[in-house]
């Protein structure tokens, strides 16, 4: 983003870059050392302080949004799943056997990426962009699959005390680190035309569940949402038991394709009717 040219092309005021360098020139006083000398906007110890969250949430929402506009990228496929998956070479160093299992959901995933990023590349990757977590496991191979088709990637890293740091394979300036999951989330889905959500743990849990109740509640428009590894989905979440406790309607369950390899979860998208979304 060209901050400095933007600014200049728009009006004839000093900009903010200018001023933030000769911030530091100033003669070294006691009043120039002072908190209160310091310019707001490069203040790092006022934009943490608690007062100042409306708009730190203001600009993290606003970052993302004009990197992406600027990219032309006008839609994307979300790509949830375990950071825990391991690639299939380190199956046997799996911490349990089923982990093991699972980790043939990481090569569907990375050609379910592939394939969509081959896809994407026909409209100049302003469609179908691959949009991660970008961390590990699931969302590193989402990432891979759009980088082997030589195509872009979106990865939506949050900062977390283990396990969440940028994949290789995620395009570096369109790889955004994030403070407030919400936030997080709500880009996940602003320009989503389908979901995916591979086996994952609390955090897959997590997504998919509020992606589902924006569908259910008609906050977001209806597009495919699709899981892989149809026995981990039904063991894991009881669907039918939710229908006959009447805590969910049947037409519910019709929000949710089950899937096992990425030719099915390609079929489900190729037929969808994307004529009503914005």
């Amino acid at each position: 983003m060209d901050g400095i040219g933007e600014e200049k092309r728009t009006h004839t005021f000093r900009d903010s870059i200018e001023d933030a360098q000769a911030a530091n020139r100033v003669p070294d006083t006691p009043q120039s050392r002072s908190p209160a000398y310091r310019l707001a906007f490069i203040d790092e110890d006022f934009m943490m302080r608690a007062e100042l969250r409306p708009v730190r949430l203001q600009l993290e929402l606003l970052k993302p949004q004009m990197v992406l506009d600027e990219r032309g990228i006008e839609s994307t496929v979300v790509m949830f799943g375990g950071a825990r998956i391991p690639r299939p070479e380190a199956r046997e160093s799996a911490r349990t056997p089923m982990l093991g299992e699972l980790t043939r959901y990481y090569d569907e995933a990375r050609r379910f990426a592939r394939e969509v990023t081959n896809r994407s590349m026909q409209t100049y990757g302003r469609h179908m962009v691959i949009c991660t977590g970008g961390g590990p496991g699931v969302m590193e191979a989402g990432n891979r699959g759009a980088h082997e088709a030589g195509g872009q990637s979106i990865g939506l890293n949050i900062l977390l005390p283990h396990e969440q740091a940028p994949n290789a394979y995620v395009t570096p300036d369109l790889s955004f680190n994030f403070h407030y999951f919400a936030l997080r989330k709500m880009h996940f889905l602003m320009r989503a035309r389908a979901v995916t959500v591979f086996p994952g743990g609390f955090g897959t849990l997590d997504e998919m569940f509020e992606a589902l109740t924006l569908i259910q509640t008609k906050r977001m428009q209806r597009i495919p949402f699709i899981l892989f590894g149809t026995d981990f989905w039904k063991n894991v979440v009881n669907w039918d038991l939710l229908v006959e406790a009447g805590t969910i309607h049947a037409d519910d369950l019709k929000l949710v394709s089950f899937v096992e390899t990425a030719a099915e979860a390609l079929e489900i998208i190729d037929r969808w009717d994307y004529s009503g979304c914005a």
